[in-house]
């Protein structure tokens, strides 16, 4: 389905009845990457997964998609929906557009799960790595993409899963260039969100992989031990609905359903 949106196309799929589960994907990903958790989610709710700013079948609407500026695209769709309620779950990327939306409407929520995401915003060295990588990108998009893609998984998974790795990889290469520089200028410039996560008055959840080189995992466990904020770690690294697929459904159908 396709929504206007500042004249320009925001896509998105529907599928099942019930209570609204709002899925977001991550960076270099699309709606595609529900496919599998989206048969399981939808036999009792209804599953809405949307194409974020710059990436599948969404068009870019500038040259730096901020966090802020993703999630009121996506409150564009939740609101021509007219869902009043959701459970809403991002991977990476769309984890921080699902913590910024949580801070422009945090009564849409009945639950939040960060997966294989967090709430601290880039620091230095990170924002120089995103910085290096647009230019980069400018140069040798595809080379980029596929060194990028290649530091989500865990070093054995890349073989262990290799249809599934280079399925994702070939979707990854469908973002366009405006795409990736503007969702990672926006990426560099998220604030750190750990109290609007911790003030949600709703069901929490982190997703960890023990391998994920991207997520300060001890720190963020440190930070929620005394919190309501649960947190559930898996073996792999940051890509878990590959690497943990039967895990990952099982633990967002508990958080969902509880």
């Amino acid at each position: 389905m396709i929504l206007n949106y500042k004249n320009s196309r925001i896509h998105y799929t529907v599928e099942g009845q019930g209570n609204t589960i709002v899925l977001l994907h991550g960076f270099l990903e699309s709606v595609a990457m529900w496919q599998d958790l989206v048969a399981d989610f939808s036999k009792n709710n209804q599953v809405i997964c949307i194409d974020l700013l710059g990436h599948g079948q969404t068009d870019c609407i500038g040259y730096i998609h901020t966090m802020e500026t993703m999630a009121d695209a996506v409150l564009a769709v939740i609101d021509h929906l007219n869902i009043e309620k959701a459970h809403v779950v991002g991977h990476s990327m769309g984890g921080y557009v699902a913590l910024a939306l949580a801070e422009k409407q945090p009564e849409l929520f009945n639950g939040l799960c960060l997966m294989n995401s967090t709430y601290e915003a880039d620091d230095t060295a990170r924002q120089l790595i995103r910085t290096r990588a647009s230019e980069m990108a400018q140069q040798n998009y595809e080379v980029l993409v596929k060194m990028s893609f290649a530091n989500l998984f865990a070093p054995e998974s890349k073989a262990t899963y290799n249809v599934a790795y280079e399925k994702a990889l070939q979707l990854a290469l469908q973002t366009p260039l405006q795409g990736y520089i503007a969702a990672q200028e926006g990426m560099k410039l998220r604030p750190h969100r750990f109290d609007i996560f911790k003030s949600l008055n709703c069901k929490k959840l982190i997703i960890i992989g023990k391998k994920d080189r991207l997520i300060a995992s001890e720190q963020i466990l440190e930070q929620i031990k005394d919190t309501d904020i649960a947190f559930v770690e898996f073996s792999e690294g940051h890509m878990s609905y590959i690497e943990n697929k039967s895990d990952l459904s099982y633990s967002l159908l508990r958080f969902i359903e509880k």
